[in-house]
């Protein structure tokens, strides 16, 4: 440090080292948020390669496009069959009406 007979030079020093004690503490909090987000990176691996063994266990694939396509194929098969059942349950009102007509008319 060199001695600075009117006092600039210690006005100065001090404000570098708060200015460096800033630095610091910004260092250690973004080196603990690397450290965070290096082992969510690890979790969220983990899980993903979990779910991509569960995927092809269960559907006979893990690549997301065909997963996209097996779903559609589903979906498009639950609409066929809601509109069967749909159409299965309109049946059996119509021929409950029939019969309650028939029975009203035979009285």
């Amino acid at each position: 440090m060199i001695n600075n007979p009117n006092g600039n030079g210690t006005n100065q020093d001090a404000q570098l080292e708060q200015e460096l004690n800033g630095l610091r503490r910004q260092y250690e909090q973004l080196r603990d948020q690397k450290v965070r987000t290096e082992q969510q990176v690890t979790d969220l691996s983990s899980r993903l390669e979990a779910l991509k063994t569960q995927a092809q266990a269960e559907y006979g694939t893990s690549d997301p496009e065909e997963l996209q396509a097996l779903l559609e194929q589903k979906r498009q098969e639950n609409e066929r069959v809601v509109s069967e059942y749909r159409e299965h349950i309109q049946k059996i009102q119509a021929d409950l009406a029939a019969v309650e007509n028939n029975v009203d008319g035979d009285r």
